[in-house]
């Protein structure tokens, strides 16, 4: 049954990177891993692939093109930097890779499972946008779909212990990525994006907000709406099973003399008559980190689906 799958290596042996090889181990239908890739030799993700009998290299990229095997390896995933997925994949595009980018750096076209994994399978390079992005992007798509939305804001609140040194080194691409992404995938005319580190102890599970201007005068709308975002709820769920509803979806109007509608309409070309707000939460599944890394679970998990996706393809067109 291996012999058939996809190889695939995982660059990045921190946080996510260790997650994402643990669910292509455990849960992958068409995936084999052919090497964990990282930089620092000490590394748990490292120490972790090894006795799991997966090939490893602490060389980055050049020791996994160094690696045997390398030539049989079709799908790389990306889980470093912003700054280093450009590196790696000027390096691992001209032999071929496809890649799968859990950085912010978008060079390649934004992928949201439940929203476009169909649009971009054949791309070289697809993003993954952020976590914050996977989990609140396919809300503004499910609105968008329904009602014109001037404008979406989008608040990630994850616990500070799931975010590693990747992610505290790309705070501005995080927002900046997750903002572009808000508009070009989930529709929206205007984008906006925040991410809190939470402190707290104990750790809290990742919980998202997102708020949504939209033109929908009608009551018939506000039940589309509404319909809309359980059917999309349901889609991710598919994939990322600790993604859920925290309270029901709230839609009031908003005041024609209200001030910050004034300032929130400045360069849309619709006028939004109602707030569209949504409260979510991301339990994760646990396969590395404890289950209050919903933000470590929905990226790795969108990915292999991703991963998958590209996979069935390719068999489909030998």
């Amino acid at each position: 049954m291996t012999e058939t799958r996809t190889k695939v290596a995982v660059i990045g042996s921190g946080n996510i990177g260790t997650d994402l090889m643990i669910k292509v181990l455990r849960h992958s239908e068409h995936l084999a891993m052919g090497a964990m890739v990282g930089i620092d030799p000490a590394s748990d993700g490292l120490a972790r692939a090894a006795r799991l009998g997966v090939p490893i290299t602490a060389e980055g990229v050049e020791g996994l093109v160094a690696l045997d095997g390398f030539d049989d390896i079709e799908i790389v995933f990306d889980a470093t930097s912003a700054k280093a997925h450009h590196v790696n994949a000027a390096r691992l595009q001209p032999l071929g890779k496809r890649l799968v980018d859990l950085t912010p750096a978008a060079i390649g076209p934004f992928v949201v499972p439940a929203v476009n994994i169909e649009q971009h399978l054949d791309a070289p390079d697809v993003n993954m946008v952020t976590c914050g992005g996977q989990a609140t992007i396919p809300i503004v798509a499910a609105v968008s779909r329904v009602a014109p939305v001037a404008y979406a804001e989008i608040i990630a609140s994850i616990a500070s212990k799931s975010a590693g040194p990747g992610t505290r080194a790309n705070i501005d691409e995080f927002t900046e990525t997750t903002s572009h992404a808000i508009e070009s995938v989930g529709g929206a005319e205007r984008g906006k994006a925040i991410i809190i580190l939470n402190p707290a102890e104990p750790p809290l599970i990742m919980r998202d907000t997102v708020l949504c201007l939209v033109k929908a005068p009608e009551e018939g709308t506000h039940d589309q709406i509404r319909a809309s975002i359980e059917k999309m709820i349901a889609d991710v769920a598919a994939y990322v099973p600790g993604y859920r509803l925290k309270q029901p979806v709230q839609i009031t109007p908003v005041p024609d003399d209200q001030p910050v509608h004034t300032l929130l309409a400045v360069g849309s070309s619709t006028r939004a008559t109602h707030q569209v707000s949504v409260f979510l939460e991301v339990e994760g599944a646990a396969h590395y980190l404890p289950e209050y890394a919903g933000n470590l679970d929905i990226m790795t998990s969108a990915a292999l689906r991703v991963g998958e996706r590209i996979a069935q393809r390719k068999a489909t067109t030998r």
